[in-house]
């Protein structure tokens, strides 16, 4: 079941994404402090991460660039009723945002949102899990292909094959000597 962290200063604001979201899907921890939210993101694993981007203390983009460092798996997305182009290229640039979400979002929009965050997430997971098991499966067909190199280094008729004339093949070396 996917973990959602919401972090918001205003306590309504997290209330009411915390309303929307609900759904036994999903495992929501809300903080309405960000150095709280940061705290348990040591003792916690979060699929996706949702926060304002003005909080006091310990802005958004900051909060979120310390969670892509611990949880680099964790989707980041921002919030804010703020449009200041420059802190929200600097928000996508430095911690890697998913998305942006203006105040007041649309609530179809942010669900719908928060869907593709958790299907990319687990399509990138799946994608590292895939890409270390052909890893493992080359570094597996590397051993053997070594072994078999060495047995044949070591016993050279063992790879050695006597065709008959008529195109089959010999299992008795001497019978064409």
């Amino acid at each position: 079941m996917p973990r959602i962290m919401l972090v918001d200063d205003e306590p309504n604001v997290l209330r009411s994404l915390e309303r929307l979201l609900t759904s036994p899907q999903l495992e929501i921890e809300c903080f309405d402090d960000p150095e709280q939210a940061l705290r348990r993101v040591h003792t916690a694993t979060f699929d996706l991460v949702l926060s304002d981007f003005r909080m006091p203390r310990l802005d958004g983009v900051e909060l979120l660039k310390q969670i892509r460092v611990m949880q680099p798996d964790a989707m980041r997305l921002i919030l804010s009723a703020h449009t200041d182009l420059q802190a929200i290229l600097s928000a996508i640039n430095e911690a890697e945002i998913y998305r942006f979400i203006a105040k007041p979002w649309d609530p179809y929009d942010l669900k719908r949102t928060i869907d593709q965050a958790l299907a990319h997430r687990a399509m990138l997971v799946e994608n590292r899990r895939l890409a270390q098991q052909v890893r493992n499966q080359q570094e597996q067909i590397s051993r053997q292909e070594m072994a078999l190199r060495e047995l044949e280094r070591s016993h050279p008729e063992i790879a050695r094959v006597v065709w008959g004339e008529d195109g089959s093949v010999l299992l008795d070396q001497d019978s064409t000597e």
